[in-house]
């Protein structure tokens, strides 16, 4: 029984739910420069007072991070022969990530008003966001070598919506002391899709992905026995048509001539000029054309060790995932088995956050297969002073 949930992977849910049709969620989001109240206000909306943003300030560094990812699936797993079974599935996916600098974060909660005489540092950011659907296909073997099951899969993906944008190092804004000037020094590349086109239907690219799955037992001195499983997804990209649009730039812009007190309170009506399509005009190079973008690529690796009858197991993990601003993630999870009931308890450190603490639980019937739970509890707990919330669910319906 393996309860491995929140890393976006069908394969590992095969030893659990074996051949079935499944409904799976997937949703996990949390920053180590910010608190989850914070992160509740960013994406829900809501007001944003000062003491919610004091208490995401006591946990900035130089460089921080932040991600969202959002996955749900139709998963079946049909009979092929007595040595595998065939993959199909529905894909939605929604990817939100970031790396921002601790100027960056006080310039957009608090203005510049406390950079009066200074700069604020804005290279080495990145923000990426991504939705895209894919159909898969694949199979599974089960009794590879007697034993090791292997599983490989190819998705065609339809590219919904894009933005990315990258600053380089000497990206930057200086205040004068006295407000009457700022100066955007700009060194940036950003692409965004068609935004003349942005539902659910829409096409703006097209792509492919692999998955490659690999579970295989060996022998040790500790426990019972072990297994090894190692996974990786998403091995793929998105071709973005000819409606997409580049922006570059490596200029810098001056604002003089009138007292600028906060960069968010611009409500002079001689500043009206200064909007976001003129400032793009003046700044960037822009350009309609086609190009590729590799989209979030998912590695698990997780050793499992079965100890007595077997109903007590330890895992220890480790993830990554590659494009997507993420802090390389290691994790344990012990696991008991009682009856057809399964509890698991999940510690881990890394990803987006410091520290990730969840708890699951599964029930695996004649004809289905349930489970709940979540990595990151302490979001939800705490979420003035910790970060880090998900979810992930499974509802399976065995075939025979």
């Amino acid at each position: 029984m393996f309860l491995r949930a929140q890393y976006n992977t069908e394969f590992s849910n095969y030893g659990n739910m074996g051949r079935s049709v499944s409904v799976n969620l997937d949703f996990d989001a949390g920053s180590n420069g910010m608190s989850s109240a914070l992160i509740n206000k960013l994406v829900w909306g809501g007001y944003i007072d000062n003491d919610l943003k004091k208490q995401s300030s006591k946990y900035l560094k130089g460089k921080n991070n932040f991600g969202i990812n959002v996955n749900y699936d139709l998963t079946a797993f049909v009979k092929g022969n007595n040595k595998f079974d065939f993959l199909i599935g529905f894909k939605n996916q929604e990817i939100l990530n970031a790396t921002y600098t601790s100027d960056f974060f006080n310039l957009m909660f608090y203005g510049n008003q406390s950079y009066k005489g200074l700069t604020a540092n804005l290279g080495g950011c990145n923000v990426n966001a991504l939705r895209f659907q894919e159909v898969k296909f694949g199979a599974i073997l089960h009794k590879f070598d007697s034993v090791a099951k292997i599983g490989m899969s190819v998705s065609f993906i339809k590219g919904e919506q894009l933005f990315f944008l990258k600053t380089n190092k000497n990206s930057s804004l200086f205040t004068s002391g006295d407000g009457s000037e700022i100066v955007f020094n700009s060194n940036f590349s950003m692409a965004i899709s068609d935004t003349t086109n942005k539902k659910l239907s829409s096409f703006n690219g097209i792509g492919a992905s692999a998955d490659i799955y690999f579970e295989t037992p060996y022998k040790s001195k500790i426990g019972k026995r072990s297994v090894l499983i190692v996974n990786a997804n998403n091995l793929g990209f998105i071709h973005w048509r000819n409606n997409s649009v580049q922006y570059s730039s490596d200029s810098a812009l001056r604002f003089n001539g009138y007292t600028i007190n906060n960069v968010l309170d611009l409500k002079d009506s001689t500043l009206n000029r200064i909007n976001r399509d003129s400032l793009l005009r003046n700044l960037t190079h822009a350009r309609r054309e086609e190009f590729n973008v590799n989209i979030p690529t998912n590695l698990l690796i997780i050793n499992k060790i079965y100890f007595g009858n077997e109903a007590f197991s330890l895992s220890t993990g480790f993830r990554h995932i590659f494009n997507a601003n993420y802090i390389p993630y290691v994790f344990v999870e012990p696991e008991y088995r009682m009856k057809k009931f399964t509890f698991g308890i999940h510690t881990g450190y890394g990803g987006y956050v410091r520290l990730n603490v969840g708890a699951s639980v599964s029930w695996n019937g004649k004809g289905w297969f349930l489970r709940l739970g979540s990595n990151s509890l302490q979001g939800y707990i705490l979420p003035k002073s910790s970060s880090g919330q998900g979810l992930f669910f499974s509802i399976a319906k065995k075939l025979k």
